[in-house]
């Protein structure tokens, strides 16, 4: 394989990737908002020769190259989060702005930028015939993840029948990569008490109190919870916190909370949930434990349920795949580090629920996702469109 070709052509297309990642910024694509973003990619994806476009009834684009029967796919999620407080940011975060080195706007990072990388490192692939007879290149720009991580490639796997050797996940990696993250939950525990006047608390039985010892509770299960030698320790945090009450000037008779439940290599659902459950003060007070449903139609008007939860997955440094990755990056850009990211992929579905084998390499940087101001480097798209490029001859050895 010639390296130097590879990174040449990658350099070479920097412009048509600019232009491409500045569009999609252009085009608000909040999760179940990504029809414009979506339609963007697939004339692009038709516009540099993929040989097949479509659109799943679910809302996601994928491209196709190659003919053979061994799928080796490259994902990129295309929603966004929103903006937030627009006096948080210093240009317009849907116009971004362009210099010699970055390119800001929403999404710049997270992760608009892994699918311009992606789309361009399998034009290259076929460019300088970098696609062995038997594999096919997939390149997937999947909806929904910001809202329900991994629920886009459920319904690829289950209803699309897809299911790929391997997948390069392209969320940012800062020019690292990496082989796994802690998974997560989102469970609700609510207890309920009586309503009564406000005057007189006494006659009532007051469902804030009895969760105001289960918040403690929960606080101090953090400190206990597993430890795993890669990916660290588990972890949890209420992140909100919910009640009913007839009025001010009443005793509330129901106080529930969220918690945003971090899963490390380990743990699961199960265990999740026994601890809560095992709680004095939940026991106490007959709380009930719950995991969140999430049910909401895509883009495309199509609903697809699932729990809220979101397996942890890593994959061995010794497996093909990631030593192929490790390959491509050593010979275009240098040794790399290998890591994990803090924040969670659609890798939890994956491999955390299929065991498809993921191992994640993108461009941008984590600090960036959900920031006002985001940004991304030119460099990085350029450095990640060619090491995806070199990955399927590489894989192949």
């Amino acid at each position: 394989m010639d390296y130097a070709k590879i990174n040449e052509a990658a350099k070479a297309y920097l412009p048509q990737m600019t232009k491409f990642l500045r569009d999609l910024i252009a085009i608000p694509g909040e999760s179940c908002s990504e029809e414009g973003v979506i339609k963007r990619i697939e004339a692009e994806m038709k516009e540099v020769g993929f040989d097949k476009v479509v659109i799943d009834p679910m809302g996601n684009v994928m491209g196709y190259m190659g003919k053979g029967e061994k799928i080796i796919a490259f994902d990129a999620h295309i929603d966004t989060v929103g903006i937030g407080e627009i006096i948080n940011w210093t240009f317009d975060p849907y116009e971004g702005y362009e210099t010699d080195e970055e390119i800001g706007g929403r999404g710049a990072s997270d992760q608009l930028g892994g699918i311009v990388s992606s789309v361009y490192g399998a034009k290259i692939m076929k460019d300088l015939g970098l696609i062995p007879d038997d594999v096919t290149v997939l390149v997937t720009g999947t909806v929904q993840e910001e809202d329900c991580d991994g629920l886009c490639w459920q319904y690829i796997i289950n209803e699309d029948k897809v299911k790929p050797e391997f997948v390069v996940i392209t969320e940012p990696t800062d020019n690292k990569i990496y082989r796994g993250h802690r998974g997560r939950m989102e469970i609700r525990v609510q207890v309920e008490g009586i309503s009564c006047h406000g005057s007189a608390p006494e006659r009532g039985d007051n469902a804030i109190y009895k969760m105001s010892e289960i918040i403690q509770e929960v606080r101090d299960l953090n400190d206990k919870l597993h430890y795993d030698e890669f990916l660290g320790k588990g972890t949890l945090a209420v992140s909100q916190i919910f009640f009913n009450s007839p009025s001010r000037c009443a005793v509330a008779d129901m106080c529930a909370i969220s918690i945003d439940r971090r899963l490390t290599d380990g743990e699961t659902y199960l265990t999740a949930l026994d601890e809560i459950k095992a709680l004095p003060s939940v026991k106490k007070y007959n709380a009930e434990v719950t995991m969140y449903d999430y049910a909401r139609p895509s883009w495309k008007g199509l609903t697809y349920p699932t729990e809220a939860f979101f397996p942890t997955w890593v994959i061995p440094e010794d497996h093909p795949a990631c030593k192929a990755l490790v390959a491509s990056h050593k010979a275009l850009i240098g040794e790399p580090v290998v890591d994990k990211w803090t924040f969670s992929t659609n890798g939890v579905s994956i491999m955390g629920r299929y065991g498809i084998p993921c191992i994640g390499f993108g461009p941008g940087r984590e600090a960036q996702a959900h920031a006002p101001n985001e940004r991304t480097w030119k460099q990085d798209l350029i450095n990640c469109a060619a090491v995806y490029a070199a990955v399927p001859m590489l894989y192949n050895k």
